[in-house]
């Protein structure tokens, strides 16, 4: 069946048939949106980084030593319904969009979140051994550090300020992950990872400033 008007063949529509506003090929922080026919979706990259960069910056505070650890339950609270949730959300959406790249990350480090939560929680405090509690703690950090690192690679496509958050990610989680296989509270390298993570924070915290300024204002008001 011949769609109506003045579209030609092998371009996407404005529109779908029931009128629903289709997506374009868009440029967004985290790279190009799907192009092709899916209804159109905001883009849930601010929504994503803000939620990543809100709970990133109240760890990376207690890690760094401005707060005492007694205020973990605080970064737990945050990590299940907004670094874990509204990652989660935002990564769905990246999926619908057909951008693989937001999509993965967002859905990846929601879920690291939720899995931050259960370990600090639940898990963590039922490892009696002191040298197995930190060799798997280690581990877990530069686990993430590794998937953070490949993934820092793959946003060399897209904007220069997605670059910086996974550049600085990265460098966090190698810093934590030494941390924790020297076995000390107040290893040096704790410090400097919660240092990293407030730079990444704050790096997070500009991108989603900047993407949703942007997309509000419909024009490059802020750079990325």
């Amino acid at each position: 069946m011949a769609i109506s008007g003045s579209q030609t063949a092998g371009t996407v529509p404005d529109r779908s048939l029931t009128g629903t506003p289709m997506s374009q090929t868009v440029p967004t922080v985290t790279g190009p949106s799907s192009a092709v026919e899916v209804p159109l979706v905001a883009d849930p990259a601010p929504l994503g980084l803000v939620a990543f960069g809100m709970t990133t910056l109240v760890l990376s505070a207690i890690n760094a030593g401005w707060i005492s650890a007694a205020a973990t339950p605080a970064v737990l609270a945050l990590a299940i319904p907004f670094g874990g949730g509204g990652q989660l959300l935002a990564g769905m959406w990246e999926f619908r969009r057909g951008n693989t790249f937001a999509a993965t990350a967002f859905t990846s480090f929601g879920a690291f979140w939720i899995s931050y939560f259960l370990l600090v929680q639940y898990f963590l405090p039922a490892i009696k051994d002191p040298k197995a509690l930190t060799a798997v703690l280690g581990t877990y950090l530069i686990a993430w550090g590794i998937f953070t690192a490949y993934m820092f690679v793959a946003s060399l496509g897209g904007s220069r300020a997605v670059q910086v958050v996974f550049l600085l990610l990265t460098l966090t989680f190698v810093a934590l992950a030494i941390g924790a296989w020297t076995n000390d509270p107040k290893t040096v390298w704790t410090n400097i990872g919660g240092y990293l993570g407030l730079a990444t924070a704050v790096a997070a915290l500009y991108t989603s400033f900047a993407d949703v300024t942007n997309a509000n204002f419909k024009r490059k008001i802020l750079p990325t």
